[in-house]
């Protein structure tokens, strides 16, 4: 690493916003395309170069702090901010959800017959299922606590193997929320019982598998011997949305669930 005077890192030119964000509005587009036209080319090529480019963007970011020493104190302290920054936005676009479900179900409207759940929906049953769910992915908290105290201490072999437990619980949480999507009674279109329920839970399961992904980098990351006891910020940040994923679903099970039912 070439001396430098300042504990600043000044990025090199890079294509990867460029082709992300033309990543972003082809997904979009091909959405639309899709709805309303039922052809998914463009839908194809948008999530393709999405995914290429997100391969390419972490792989530099990981070589700039893993080989190039980049990530200094002061880069990883505003990289730290920036995480808290992005989580607490996450924060408030579920709390529009939430705003909505009390809205709508405290008063409900003689549309949806003065009564919540609405006329003619019949709602999940909270400790069947959704229960399961909650319990698994507190454990995944857990699991994901105990690989992140095993690497500080310098035992990489057991937090692999809790980082893998904790993967495994989100794959596992993925599938029994689509198992439990295939056998609602009511869809997205039953009045706003439904639509809250498939979008808010939905965009929640969009989160899990997001933050399983964000796992799975670090896992191979730590089996490449990428972190050490004191610099590992990327997995830190991986743990924190794990956490973010975990208070989220607690407040929805209660929420649209529990209260909802």
């Amino acid at each position: 690493m070439t001396h430098q005077l300042h504990q600043y890192h000044l990025v090199d030119p890079s294509p990867w916003p460029l082709t992300g964000a033309m990543g972003s509005m082809l997904l979009a587009s091909g959405l639309a395309l899709w709805f309303h036209t039922n052809t998914t080319t463009v839908l194809k090529i948008g999530l393709l170069t999405l995914l290429l480019t997100m391969f390419q963007w972490w792989r530099d970011v990981v070589r700039e702090s893993t080989y190039q020493g980049h990530h200094t104190k002061g880069v990883q302290k505003n990289m730290r901010y920036g995480m808290i920054l992005f989580i607490t936005s996450e924060v408030f676009f579920f709390l529009g959800f939430f705003w909505a479900l009390y809205h709508v179900s405290l008063v409900p409207t003689p549309e949806l017959g003065a009564e919540w759940p609405p006329t003619g929906i019949t709602p999940l049953n909270p400790t069947e299922v959704p229960l399961l769910n909650t319990a698994v992915l507190l454990s995944s908290g857990a699991t994901i606590t105990w690989s992140h105290h095993t690497m500080m201490k310098g035992n990489k072999k057991e937090s692999t193997y809790a980082l893998m437990l904790t993967i495994a619980l989100g794959v596992y949480f993925t599938a029994l929320q689509a198992s439990e999507y295939m056998e609602t009674p009511f869809t997205i279109s039953d009045s706003v019982y439904g639509s809250l329920f498939f979008v808010a839970t939905g965009f929640h399961g969009l989160h899990v598998m997001i933050g399983t992904t964000f796992l799975m980098i670090c896992m191979i990351r730590l089996i490449m011997h990428h972190f050490t006891t004191t610099h590992h910020f990327g997995y830190e940040a991986a743990i924190w949305y794990w956490h973010f994923v975990d208070i989220v679903w607690l407040f929805l099970y209660v929420s649209v669930y529990w209260w909802g039912s």
